[in-house]
């Protein structure tokens, strides 16, 4: 890719990304809008000051949030969202923190080295970026242990950063579980594949006996589950029909206070409501006869939530083999109420690893589809191989500037484009595998995203991009085939610096924008919403779409470090962006529907330690190709202290994450009997854990008395 190309690309990327930003800054200060862009502060009944007038300053845009986003501190977003959302946030200043420095190095030491060195450009590379990269280096150059020393740097450098995230989350992860004693899951534990009971044949007995008698020192009570499914479709059309009555009596008080409106609409609206309540008064009859015992017995689960009188008695049972059989009697500590998928529940425990391999099996198949699409673009982007594919495309150098789009801007867009789907597909694969919480499915799809993203936009991107374009010249030419890998790595700096352009001058712009939502929003006020109350579009924070990408450019930038450091001023511009963007929607737009208390981390630090590992396995290779085996030889020491790091983080830390240490269980219990809260938490876990199938209605607002709630 040429100079120009890449300057159009920043450019278009540059425009793009200020109108989107413009857009917004004017969009926040106008109230209809209050459900998009305050849908979290609207949502707690929080206060948004707007100007109701109409004066003309509500045009005009302002860049107030910018400057109150960068004020937040980290303990504000723990008390707004929890520690998850801080987690995203600290990924954001991993980046900026570790790309800032390298970019010092890179531009103060690298860039000028290989400018200067190269001199003589030996490939002929006279019209691109290749004489800031070192491909510029003469092979068995000298300057390359200058390459191996900054390797070395940025290397040991992102892992001391690593660990002093490593650690210090996790700690905040103590803290807050501290913090959070009162959460119903501290005290409980999933238990699967009960046995039936001999004598009475049931699952429900079997539970009491086993853990009265196996766990009598803690054991306090348990609710078993029930296939509830046709009692959620009774229970999500009584909900659907109480949101019509709602939404009736909305629009026949408006009518009310409206001057114009006739006495007849009233009437009309008043006989739709009592014809609703009517409906409604039949569903909690059906609903009343569903959940008899006789009948909801029938359809007992062999699961259940067990509660204990201390954490430290549910943390020993839920990290402990329960009987010889290790498909009996499976226990597991409890994810929050909240985050539990009521559905898998009823999924044999036994048929999950089938579950598992057909969702891997899909991803698997999306993989190989998606290469189809990551071909093409870097066809694209190389205008001579489109000409021989597509030779119309020749029109295009008629048009003064528009090849340098083409080739520049274009394809990054259209690989976004492509990318932008897979979240969705390989959330929804996610929810096929069975998976016991939300959290649990979000990380599971955040791995299979970013795994997709390294397979097929980094290594499918690079080999389609400068490698196989090349193999029919190497067959022919042997001795030149090192020279072109050496190239070939570098030759793909310039796409990868326009795909992070607009993955996020693009992508965090429009995040912020939120423009499908807007255009949803306008059609439904102006078609069959009108007239009703406006309720806030609310969703929680999308890790499995963030993540991964985010984590793909920390390693497009790590790989390119040493080898194309003028990349690296855009990932720090890249990175403080998405800060910005990620707190202020953070702050005023999503809710949180899950916390678990920063598991996501470990996986972050692994996708890191991917990207440090792949970045010197490419130094080691290029050095190779380089003549330059001393270096090569000098590598590997590295790559086995990155890879002994990664081990002693998986013992020092990782444990910690997913289990309950019984120190830490014990010492929470004694200071909740202290100050006399054991009871109350004690109580409030014994409830939480009703199946939303014998949950009562709300249906206070329905005035009749046969509308009570169905259960006690």
């Amino acid at each position: 890719m040429e100079g120009i190309s890449i300057l159009a690309s920043t450019a278009l990327n540059v425009i793009l990304g200020l109108i989107n930003i413009l857009l917004y800054s004017i969009f926040i200060k106008q109230p209809s809008n209050a459900t998009i862009y305050y849908a979290r502060r609207v949502s707690v009944n929080e206060v948004v000051p707007f100007d109701h007038s109409r004066s003309f300053l509500r045009y005009i845009p302002s860049f107030g949030w910018i400057t109150s986003a960068l004020r937040v501190s980290e303990d504000e977003i723990l008390e707004i969202s929890g520690l998850d959302a801080l987690v995203l946030i600290r990924l954001f200043k991993f980046g900026i923190r570790f790309f800032l420095v390298c970019s010092v190095v890179g531009l103060l030491v690298l860039l000028p080295l290989n400018y200067i060195a190269g001199g003589e450009e030996p490939w002929g590379h006279s019209h691109t970026m290749d004489s800031f990269t070192i491909s510029s280096i003469s092979k068995g150059s000298d300057w390359l242990w200058v390459h191996c020393l900054c390797l070395y740097f940025v290397s040991l450098y992102g892992l001391y950063l690593l660990y002093k995230e490593y650690d210090d989350i996790l700690l905040k992860r103590l803290h807050q579980l501290h913090n959070m004693r009162h959460q119903p899951n501290q005290f409980t534990v999933l238990v699967r594949e009960i046995p039936l009971c001999d004598e009475h044949k049931a699952h429900d007995c079997n539970v009491h006996h086993y853990f009265s008698k196996y766990h009598s020192h803690s054991y306090q009570s348990y609710q078993i589950l029930y296939d509830g499914k046709d009692l959620d479709k009774l229970l999500n059309q009584a909900n659907s029909t109480m949101r019509k009555i709602e939404d009736l009596r909305h629009k026949s008080l408006s009518k009310e206070h409206s001057r114009s409106s006739l006495h007849s609409d009233t009437l009309i609206y008043d006989t739709q409501i009592e014809q609703l309540k009517e409906i409604l008064q039949e569903l909690s009859r059906r609903i009343r006869h569903t959940q008899s015992k006789k009948l909801i017995q029938e359809k007992e689960l062999p699961v259940a939530f067990v509660t204990f009188k201390s954490r430290w008695g549910a943390a020993l049972a839920a990290q402990s083999q329960q009987t010889s059989n290790p498909l009996l009697w499976v226990t597991e500590m409890a994810p929050e109420p909240r985050d539990v998928l009521w559905k898998n529940l009823s999924i044999p425990y036994r048929c999950l690893p089938l579950y598992k391999f057909g969702v891997y099996l899909a991803a698997t198949l999306l993989t190989i589809f998606f290469a189809v699409p990551v071909t093409a673009v870097q066809g694209i982007a190389k205008f001579e191989r489109l000409k021989r594919w597509f030779p119309p495309a020749m029109a295009v150098q008629l048009i003064p500037g528009l090849r340098s789009i083409v080739t520049g801007y274009l394809p990054s867009a259209i690989l976004n484009s492509f990318v932008y789907v897979v979240p969705f597909a390989m959330i929804e694969m996610a929810k096929m595998a069975g998976y016991i919480s939300r959290s649990r499915k979000d990380i599971k799809a955040c791995n299979m995203v970013f795994y997709f993203l390294v397979g097929n936009v980094f290594f499918l991107s690079l080999l389609s991009g400068s490698l196989l374009d090349q193999i029919g010249e190497s067959f022919s030419h042997p001795r030149d085939f090192p020279g072109r890998l050496a190239s070939a790595v570098s030759a793909q700096a310039d796409f990868f610096m326009t795909y992070i352009l607009t993955n996020g001058l693009s992508g965090f712009s429009l995040e912020i924008l939120q423009p499908a939502l807007l255009i949803w929003d306008a059609i439904k006020s102006h078609t069959w919403d009108r007239g009703k109350k406006k309720r806030p579009y609310l969703y929680s924070l999308p890790y499995y779409r963030t993540i991964p990408f985010v984590a793909l450019c920390i390693l497009i930038g790590m790989v390119y470090a040493v080898v194309s450091p003028l990349l690296l001023p855009f990932l720090v511009g890249y990175f403080l962006l998405g800060y910005i963007v990620f707190i202020n929607q953070i702050q005023d737009v999503y809710i949180t529907t899950y916390e678990t208390s920063g598991q996501y981390w470990p996986f972050i630090h692994q996708y890191i330690l991917v990207a440090i590992v792949i970045m010197q396995i490419t130094m080691i290779g290029l050095f190779g190709l380089k003549s330059k085996p001393a270096a090569s030889f000098s590598t590997i020491p590295l790559l086995v202290f990155t890879l002994l790091f990664n081990e002693y983080c998986k013992l020092r830390f990782l444990p910690t994450f997913y289990q309950c240490s019984v120190k830490d269980a014990r010492d929470r219990d004694e200071f909740d009997e202290k100050t006399d809260l054991m009871e109350a938490n004690l109580q409030n876990a014994t409830d939480a854990y009703c199946p939303p199938c014998l949950r009562p209605l709300d249906i206070e607002d329905v005035e009749s008395s046969s509308l009570q709630p169905l259960i006690s």
